[in-house]
């Protein structure tokens, strides 16, 4: 298969019609949720995360086709960006109204890394300055207020008191235990990201120090040597509270966190952070694959075998990277079977929708929304646009 040709025509042909039908005219940015019978919600609340990825999506997807329609949708998502945006504290809230006002006022550093991330690209792509310079504030802000001696904390109120971290902690197992995890993994991946895309965008010194700083964190506290896996759920001092692999993260982390070190390291400790890399694909492979899909995750030694649409989409992106750096033929045929599971069975054949949330193992789609806060153009968007851009 030609998997560089066939992720362009369906960015093309399927996510780019389907984000650009969401745009919101009367209110600004996009509507923020749709139902799986595919009614719009008009009047929903919209997501910093949801509104952060469009922004990110439509600005590297105006990178890769030089669309101009592509270019004016990133503006209107970066236009509804500064709704979200604290004008007296600084940083961006969890969520807004429908016409832009402050509804969760949260400061999470989830919601911050990937207000950086969206900016970045949308800095880039448009040549501007002032998204960059927003992206730089906010990285101050993880910084100074929202990062300890350990690692970056995670929940904070309007004026960066701390709250409980249950939006990030809301896993059945650990709310069945009652334990909240005052850190992430999940958190730490995206900053990570968001880091790395800063520094791509300005070369910044302090950024360099900053993600260097975060690998050591990722590769020596979070990611388990002996059992090979990110832990996920951690106390203040980065002890894990929660026997789980999530083989979506740690598929997705093998290649974030290559991209990450090739940019800030060199010698051993780049040759360090890629094996450990290599060997958490290649574990994720072994552990997860299953004729063309990946499981979602393990738990205390019970598995969740349903599939994700952005656990198989990242999973593609993971294996690709893996093929590329060990050219493994069996790797490169499941590449394929990735593709084709995905276009058999989580992308939507229904006019006017896109991807399934989640489909049990034998097919059948799970009724969830098509959009919601989490559900967005990052991770089947960018697939696409990794696949487009290494094959």
């Amino acid at each position: 298969m030609n998997l560089g040709k066939l992720a362009e025509a369906h960015l093309k042909e399927k996510l780019l019609p389907f984000w650009a039908g969401l745009r919101d005219d009367r209110n600004g940015g996009f509507y923020g949720y749709m139902g799986y019978d595919l009614a719009l919600i008009a009047d929903a609340p919209k997501g910093c995360i949801l509104n952060s990825r469009i922004l990110w999506f439509f600005s590297r997807a105006y990178q890769a086709t030089g669309d101009p329609e592509t270019l004016a949708l990133a503006r209107q998502a970066y236009a509804f960006l500064q709704r979200f945006w604290d004008a007296e504290s600084g940083g961006v809230y969890w969520s807004v109204t429908c016409d832009g006002r402050p509804l969760d006022t949260m400061k999470h550093t989830y919601a911050q890394a990937f207000a950086i991330y969206g900016l970045c690209a949308f800095g880039m792509a448009g040549g501007l300055a002032q998204p960059l310079e927003q992206a730089m504030a906010l990285y101050r802000l993880i910084e100074t207020r929202m990062t300890d001696s350990v690692s970056c904390l995670e929940a904070f109120d309007r004026r960066f008191q701390p709250l409980s971290n249950a939006k990030l902690s809301d896993h059945p197992k650990l709310l069945a235990k009652g334990i909240v995890a005052d850190k992430t993994m999940n958190t730490l991946l995206h900053v990570l990201e968001a880091y790395t895309a800063l520094h791509e965008a300005t070369g910044d010194a302090a950024v360099a120090d900053s993600l260097r700083r975060l690998l050591r964190t990722v590769t020596q506290r979070v990611y388990n040597q002996r059992l090979n896996r990110l832990e996920v759920f951690f106390d203040a001092d980065m002890r894990s509270v929660l026997d789980m692999q999530s083989y979506g993260h740690d598929i997705e982390a093998s290649w974030l966190i290559d991209l990450a070190a090739r940019r800030v390291l060199d010698g051993e400790a780049l040759a360090e952070a890629t094996a450990r890399t290599t060997a958490l694909a290649q574990g994720v492979y072994q552990r997860a694959y299953r004729s063309g899909s990946l499981l979602n995750e393990q738990v205390e030694g019970v598995i969740d075998d349903s599939r994700i649409w952005w656990v198989q989409a990242e999973t593609l992106v993971g294996l690709t990277n893996l093929w590329q750096k060990t050219g493994d033929p069996a790797i490169r045929e499941a590449m394929d079977a990735v593709w084709s599971y995905i276009m058999g069975n989580l992308v939507d054949p229904r006019a006017g929708s896109e991807w399934f949330n989640s489909v049990e193992p034998d097919g059948r789609p799970v009724p969830k929304p098509i959009v919601e806060p989490w559900k967005c153009p990052y991770h089947n968007g960018r697939m696409c646009l990794e696949l487009m851009a290494r094959l």
